[in-house]
């Protein structure tokens, strides 16, 4: 009866050390699961924000506007890249709607759902998502050509008139605390990004980043180099003469 005894303390001994192996092996097991799943998570994340920026980068337009200082087109198509990526942009509204009529800003106050402004509304409209009461500001000091109506001055928000307004507010550093082309010419792309997220929050203050935002520079660069391509196919003293007189 003892030898029974001892051997079957020394079988339940031999199957307790077997089982605490074997949790061991599958706590092992658990751990390097958990952190593979993390890794695919994480690099599931990566491919598909490169897969948006491709696709972004595919999708960016040229601009409407002919003329203008290449480095400051680039900055404009990157900015329209986080803000209203894709086709039909100067007819674009906030929230993903398109109108017809740009004869003058849309003026439609649609409601925001989400992050920091939800429960308000945005007028945001156009390829660089202009609020009705900026683009009147900025359109009243760089439109080249306001109407003059019995109800005041309208401006035309066709997209030559989005692109020469935004185009000329930038270039102009009286505007900003730093000269953002300048900036541009020194490759500090990213301080100008941030210089510039004050009135389009995506660009990198971390108020209203997307997925596109850590993409920015590499997109400017890339819109910089067709942008000079494309100056180079014109001769030097005509481009420059286009450049200065816009």
């Amino acid at each position: 009866m003892f030898f029974y005894r001892s051997k079957q303390k020394q079988n339940k001994d031999s199957e307790d050390r077997v089982y605490s192996r074997s949790q061991k092996i599958w706590d092992f097991a658990s751990i390097l699961s958990l952190f593979a799943l993390l890794w695919f998570l994480q690099n599931a994340q990566n491919v598909i924000r490169h897969v948006n920026y491709l696709k972004v980068a595919e999708d960016v337009p040229p601009l409407v506007m002919s003329n203008g200082d290449p480095y400051i087109r680039a900055l404009m198509r990157t900015i329209s890249a986080s803000e209203s990526s894709g086709k039909n942009s100067y007819a674009l509204l906030y929230g993903g709607d398109h109108v017809h009529d740009l004869s003058q800003h849309p003026n439609q106050c649609i409601p925001i759902k989400t992050n920091v402004n939800k429960g308000k509304c945005s007028t945001a409209s156009g390829r660089y998502q202009f609020l009705t009461s900026t683009w009147i500001e900025k359109a009243s000091k760089y439109h080249p050509n306001p109407s003059e109506t019995p109800n005041g001055i309208t401006y035309s928000f066709e997209p030559e008139y989005q692109d020469i307004v935004v185009y000329r507010w930038l270039k102009d550093h009286h505007q900003w605390n730093v000269d953002i082309l300048t900036l541009l010419k020194k490759d500090r792309v990213e301080d100008a990004l941030i210089e510039l997220s004050g009135v389009w929050t995506s660009l990198g203050s971390g108020l209203e980043d997307n997925l596109m935002t850590p993409f920015l520079p590499k997109l400017y660069r890339k819109f910089l180099a067709e942008e000079l391509a494309s100056t180079s196919k014109i001769s030097g003293s005509h481009m420059i003469n286009k450049i200065e007189s816009f």
